[in-house]
């Protein structure tokens, strides 16, 4: 009876519009979804929904050809005479035949190996044709998930904001978009959406992106996340051997039909089948499908693509007018599955561009982009919605105002507000969702730590946010917290508040104060968990430290696209501290704790620091070149730019210090890059340098400290900022310095060729790091190690060996690098 309803809905909603409407099926009455669909000699199309229906919007009652075409199906061509509207079409297709009785066969190769040849020396000439244009473009995703658990992780899940039904089971995104795309080879896009729907939610924006969606297998690579290799790549050959499946006529085009199969399955490779067209040697289609492995995110299951091309005869070139993409997913029994599926039409491969036609805006919304009626969205939208697709709508749509009315928003927080017996112990949150404010207490539980100065360590904390808008554009945060060690019996209290007032410029101040213990080296390079592990149980304490009391002013914007301001400026008053305990857990032999003194470690007399004031300013200004961005009605979305790298330059000084030798200026840079090498993978390069003015009898606390690590275990994803093998404080300066450090991840360019180390899907780092400081002879560091192990979907480990060289000296050691580590910080 639904089912019947939702035709009717489907069919009433188009009456008094000027659309063609109707089903496509096979020979046995089955829908067929994604039918490419579109009126002879003109960009003018749509495709079948899952249901296989389907609505082509004409200008007016005339004649017409409308042409069905679909992969592995005869493509009907049906000339229509229309006096009415709606005009209902329904069409069923035939399966395609197809045949190799036309086909030299060789014994010596398979033919579809020339036409790939063939089709490979045309890909250049084929990017060119496409290298400009303007077209439409509709977008259209849904994720589902399935039988999802109440809790995850000992998070209790909820419903998702009213997504799944009593079997956990449901739609939790439905959105789309109808927007004009313009495009200049090679990177210049331009999107401008006019339309935006979420379902559940009036006010949101769609994150569909054409520039997301643009995939074109005549570049070498495809890159979705990692550069998986076209079969028609100039070094296909390598990766991809072809099967002639068959062959088939469109009109007078003659279309092969060819298998491809990987070499390795194991590369960052595809599997699947792809039309070519000959002579023309262009793509009539392409249904591929590869994994989350070879992409390297484990939580996909796998990624399937399907892409149809219609020939122009004005350009005489094949285009692409639609593509599907569909996956699965499932991560911590959160399983489900999704699909995005995109219509272009309205091409213009004539664009006057402008010297302003492009800027480094890549999307903008149109005013009122997400307040299109129903109406609107019954007579544009290309791609009629499913059965389920309709539901979703109409469920969260009526139940939206209840969902954000104070009577029901306060009835979900009487049921997550209830105090539970351990919140005391692992935290607690009150929350007020329809006047967007909550209080969070901190409990002290899991952030238990040790080290010799404090003893066991923890503590509590009380933090306010309130947020002025719904996405939280705008916001107040009040937070303080309190720490208590056990063996200095002390209780040191920070506190601070934050204001953001827009996501355009994101201006934002800050004061903040207190009392603290903190590493000499501001950047903490060692991780309160791990220099626990290593003094309970190895009787090593690498963490040196000393007691921070401060007040301070912050402020950061971004002064204009791409240049961003950050200043900070406040009292401080530094205090040495000593060793208060020797606890250890598992005492080690001829090992024993090391002092508080980074300078000296054996002396346990003398602090590194005296007791001192200084006022401490500092600027950053963090530059990224060529940054692009999108624009959204309640912001600004920075997306960087792959072809620049990122400056970030800092001026710190200290005035007004007790000592006047402590007095100082400091300069330093910085900058960053990936750069993407295609299928052979990604290189990372940061270089930093500095000098300071009036440095030379400055406190230890103020010189430039290098981020070492003697644990022998990495915590980054990276180690691009890192020292593997450095003691932490031993070549820390207050002269003239550069560092330097170089990464190359290959991606499985390597290992993934060779067999049965293929299979692991591991990839290969090489990494390369200096440090040079004046009147100092240069340390030097080479490591090679293995990333993406683990198990399963689970691939948060590293495995490294390093080998540094410093005043003629060598050492050699493994790095067992546990990423997941930094959810401790």
């Amino acid at each position: 009876m639904n089912r019947l309803l939702l035709s009717f809905f489907f069919l009433f909603s188009f009456f008094s519009q000027a659309q063609i409407v109707g089903k496509v099926t096979d020979t046995k009455g089955e829908p067929l979804p994604f039918v490419n669909i579109y009126l002879e000699n003109s960009y003018a199309g749509t495709t079948t929904n899952n249901d296989g229906n389907y609505v082509l919007s004409v200008e007016k009652a005339s004649e017409y050809k409308v042409i069905f075409q679909f992969l592995g199906f005869k493509t009907v061509t049906k000339e229509i005479s229309i006096s009415s509207f709606p005009h209902i079409l329904h069409i069923t297709m035939q399966e395609e035949s197809t045949s190799l009785k036309e086909v030299v066969i060789s014994s010596k190769e398979d033919p579809a190996y020339r036409i790939i040849r063939e089709t490979i020396a045309q890909r250049k000439l084929n990017l060119d044709r496409i290298s400009a244009f303007k077209a439409d473009f509709y977008s259209r995703g849904i994720w589902r998930v399935d039988s999802i658990p109440e809790r995850i992780l000992g998070q209790e899940v909820g419903d998702l904001d009213g997504t799944l039904d009593s079997t956990r089971t449901g739609v939790i995104y439905l959105s789309e978009t109808i927007s004009e795309i313009a495009y200049q080879n090679p990177d210049d896009f331009k999107e401008r959406i006019i339309a935006s729907k979420v379902s559940g939610n009036d006010n949101g924006f769609s994150f569909n992106s054409a520039q997301d969606a643009n995939f074109s297998f005549y570049e070498n690579t495809i890159d979705i996340n990692a550069a998986i290799v076209s079969p028609i790549a100039n070094n296909a050959f390598n990766y991809y051997k072809y099967k002639l499946d068959g062959i088939f006529y469109e009109e007078n085009k003659l279309i092969n039909k060819i298998i491809v199969t990987p070499r390795r399955p194991k590369d960052r490779v595809w599997q699947g089948t792809i039309y070519i067209v000959e002579d023309d040697w262009q793509l009539y289609g392409v249904e591929l499908t590869t994994t989350g492995e070879a992409i390297q995110v484990p939580f996909v299951s796998e990624l399937s693509f399907k892409q149809n091309f219609k020939f122009d005869p004005k350009h005489n070139f094949w285009v692409k007018i639609s593509q599907t993409i569909d996956f699965g997913f499932g991560f911590f029994g959160f399983n489900g599955d999704g699909r995005f599926i995109a219509v272009y039409s309205n091409y213009d491969f004539n664009p006057q561009f402008e010297k302003r036609s492009f800027t480094n805006e890549v999307l903008l919304f149109e005013p009122e982009a997400n307040k299109k009626d129903s109406l609107f969205w019954k007579g544009t939208r290309p791609v009629p919605l499913t059965d389920e697709e309709l539901n979703d709508y109409i469920r969260k749509d009526s139940i939206q105002t209840l969902r954000k009315s104070q009577k029901y928003l306060d009835s979900i927080d009487r049921k997550n507000n209830r105090f539970k017996w351990h919140n005391p112990i692992t935290g607690y949150t009150y929350e007020n969702s329809y006047k967007n404010w909550d209080l969070n207490y901190d409990g002290p539980f899991p952030k238990v730590n040790f080290n010799t100065v404090q003893g066991w360590n923890g503590g509590v904390g009380l933090s306010f946010f309130k947020s002025y808008d719904e996405n939280r554009t705008k916001w107040l945060s009040i937070n303080t917290r309190a720490i208590y060690g056990v063996s200095d019996e002390r209780v040191r209290i920070t506190g601070g508040i934050t204001k953001r007032f827009n996501r355009v410029n994101r201006l934002q101040l800050s004061l903040s104060g207190g009392s603290e213990v903190t590493q000499f080296n501001p950047s903490e390079p060692i991780l309160p968990f791990i220099n626990s592990v290593a003094s309970l149980f190895f009787e090593r304490n690498y963490m040196k430290v000393y007691e921070l009391n401060y007040g301070r002013f912050g402020y950061s914007q971004e002064l204009f696209n791409g240049f961003r301001i950050r200043t900070t400026i406040g009292y401080e008053q530094r205090k040495p501290l000593f060793n208060t305990t020797d606890y250890v857990t598992l005492p080690a032999d001829n090992v024993t704790y090391t002092s508080n003194n980074p300078l000296d470690p054996t002396d346990v007399v003398n602090a590194a620091i005296d007791e001192h004031n200084i006022i401490k300013s500092s600027i950053t200004a963090n530059i990224t070149f060529g940054q692009k961005y999108m624009t959204y009605p309640d912001g600004k979305y920075n997306l960087g730019n792959e072809k620049y790298p990122e400056l970030s330059v800092t001026f710190e000084n200290g005035l007004g210090a007790s000592n006047d030798n402590y007095n100082f200026s400091q300069l330093r840079a910085s900058i960053f890059q990936d750069l993407n090498l295609g299928n052979k993978g990604t290189f990372t390069y940061r270089l930093k340098g500095g000098t300071f003015f009036n440095g030379k009898n400055i406190s230890f606390v103020d010189y430039q400290h290098f981020n070492g690590n003697q644990t022998r275990v990495g915590t980054s994803a990276t180690y691009t900022n890192v020292f593997n093998l450095l003691p932490y404080y031993s070549l820390s300066t207050n002269k003239s310095y550069f560092e330097g450090h170089l990464e190359h991840d290959f991606r499985g360019w390597i290992l993934g060729k060779i067999p049965g180390i293929n299979q692991l899907n591991f990839n290969l780092v090489a990494g390369a790091h200096l440090l040079s400081i004046e009147n100092n002879t240069p340390y030097t560091e080479f490591s090679v190690g293995i990333d993406n192990l683990g198990f399963g979907k689970y691939r948060l480990l590293r495995l490294d060996y390093v080998r540094s060289y410093y005043n003629g000296g060598s050492d050699g050691a493994f790095i067992f690098g546990l990423k997941i580590l930094g959810l401790f910080e």
